[in-house]
């Protein structure tokens, strides 16, 4: 029974979350549902002990990311590079490679270690712009970011910097690089397959006389005639961005000076200080290189600062309820049952994967409780660790995207859009392909044994 209510819960959370109704309200009230239905504790505990200390938790992590990600894609929306730097994509690739250009940009940025949060706010008014000159309807945008940002960049190409990627490293004794040849395998079908469906539903949609969408004044990233920056400097911030934290990642925070500092004060280095930090030297380069062009900084700055609130707040709230379903006895029922699923090795790591990160509605979180439950039982199996590596993180990039997930409704808030509107397409980039991904490079190594 207790289960049930589990389940319950999730699909009420799904259900209402894609009917548009706030997560911010929808959360706590589903969490504290579940916590007097199983009676494991008393539901204003659930709220006040659980729910609000994890959620404040992930504030405390990542509101310097939310914000000076949303202030990053203001000013560059702001200023006009956002429409130089898509005037020049439809330029020299077409209208006819919109959609392509969008999902490689975001690729781009994801690759080189800028996280998926950052890349949503960044990508959005370049998206914008880009998918607004060629015409291709607004609610098909998300499904573009989603796919170059929660995909491919994300679980299947090797060396990817992204934090999931790590993950595996220390159970698994891998390296960032692990099954080299199964990731790229399972990356070009993620790109190829999901660039060909938004395509094919852009043209769709095309033909059927739907243009861009309405504009509101608040989205606009300024008119044509506006006066903008160059292309050579419109790509200056997000060079900067991508540099900055490459360096910071990869040379200094990993100096044995400067990591004998910080275990001094008792302290781990925070993997989004370089993002952050980049992201703080991008925002200054663009109020004093593009100050011809921001004809009020201190309101775009503050436009930017107050557009990262309900993003933050939505994510947060759903890692609150993931916290009180994670304390709930019943959940290891969930968990013992997952885990006693009779099929092969490989197809019982990948399932046991996706249906936690399902669960959670994230794919670290998901990854993260599969490592910790199972990562020496997966070992003991005798399969190849580098396949597990990728294996675990290919089915954990499958339904963490569920319509409760943070990430996905983090950039709907951000695209003004509802999952009514984009919400199908974003399943079909990021769920049902990934997950296509995954069973196939399964089979790949069964059948051939490639790495």
């Amino acid at each position: 029974m207790d289960v049930a209510v589990i389940l319950l819960t999730l699909v009420g959370l799904m259900y209402f979350a894609y009917r548009g109704v706030s997560v911010l309200v929808l959360a706590p009230i589903l969490a504290m549902a579940a916590a007097l239905l199983t009676s494991d504790f008393p539901s204003l505990y659930a709220l006040s002990n659980v729910f609000m200390p994890a959620a404040a938790n992930y504030i405390k992590l990542y509101f310097p990311v939310f914000i000076a990600g949303a202030i990053f894609g203001k000013l560059m929306g702001a200023s006009g590079a956002a429409r130089t730097l898509s005037a020049f994509i439809i330029k020299n690739l077409g209208p006819r490679h919109a959609i392509l250009s969008v999902v490689l940009a975001t690729a781009l940025l994801t690759y080189g270690g800028v996280s998926l949060f950052v890349v949503v706010f960044a990508m959005y008014p370049i998206g914008a712009e880009t998918f607004r000159a060629a015409g291709i309807p607004k609610r098909l945008l998300p499904a573009a970011i989603t796919l170059g940002a929660f995909t491919f960049t994300m679980t299947a190409l090797p060396g990817t910097p992204q934090y999931l990627n790590t993950m595996p490293t220390i159970p698994f004794g891998t390296t960032i690089y692990a099954a080299p040849v199964l990731g790229l395998l399972a990356a070009t079908m993620m790109l190829v397959l999901g660039t060909l469906w938004i395509k094919m539903r852009a043209r769709k949609a095309m033909a059927a006389g739907e243009g861009y969408g309405e504009e509101s004044d608040a989205e606009s990233a300024g008119k044509e005639s506006d006066p903008a920056p160059g292309v050579i400097m419109a790509l200056v911030p997000i060079v900067l961005v991508f540099i900055i934290n490459f360096l910071l990642t990869n040379v200094y925070f990993k100096s044995p000076e400067v990591v004998d500092n910080y275990k001094a004060l008792e302290v781990n280095i925070n993997g989004t200080w370089p993002v952050i930090l980049a992201l703080g030297v991008a925002i200054v380069f663009m109020l004093a290189a593009f100050r011809q062009y921001l004809f009020e900084p201190n309101k775009q700055v503050f436009d930017g600062s107050v557009g990262s609130l309900l993003p933050i707040f939505n994510t947060a709230s759903e890692v609150g309820y993931g916290a009180v379903i994670t304390a709930l006895s019943a959940f290891v029922v969930v968990k013992a049952g997952i885990a006693a699923i009779d099929i092969p090795d490989l197809f019982k790591v990948a399932i046991t994967s996706t249906s936690l990160a399902g669960i959670i509605g994230s794919s670290s979180g998901g990854t993260g409780m599969v490592l910790a439950m199972l990562g020496n039982d997966f070992m003991s199996m005798g399969i190849n660790p580098e396949v597990l590596h990728r294996v675990v993180l290919l089915a954990a990039g499958g339904l963490d995207t569920l319509p409760h997930c943070g990430a996905v409704i983090t950039l709907l808030a951000v695209c003004r859009l509802t999952h009514r509107q984009s919400y199908g397409d974003i399943a079909v980039v990021t769920m049902a392909i990934p997950l296509l991904a995954a069973f196939t490079v399964i089979v790949v190594h069964l059948t051939t044994g490639l790495v």
